[in-house]
């Protein structure tokens, strides 16, 4: 139990951190820095996937699954964005 309280609060300091230092980013910065976030859900899904290697008790399971699903859905929202804004930008050019 105590190594699940360990996980639980580097999650909830990397939550309230991550928002710190996001929030004070210029907005011309926001498309390099989506591709980074990117990058960090990639490792958060595979550190999920981890949990899931070893037999996971119930709430392993709930927490690992949740992960997956938010960064899943960070991932797909970042790569949407950042298709979005290179369209905008290409028919500037043209």
């Amino acid at each position: 139990m105590s190594e699940l309280l360990i996980m639980l609060a580097v999650f909830v300091l990397s939550i309230i951190i991550g928002y710190l230092l996001i929030s004070k980013v210029p907005n011309m910065l926001h498309t390099p820095l989506m591709s980074m976030t990117n990058a960090i859900s990639a490792v958060t899904i595979l550190g999920a996937l981890l949990v899931f290697a070893v037999k996971p008790d119930l709430t392993e399971t709930l927490l690992g699954a949740a992960a997956i699903a938010l960064a899943a859905f960070n991932v797909v929202g970042g790569f949407t964005i950042t298709e979005r804004m290179l369209r905008m930008f290409k028919s500037r050019k043209e």
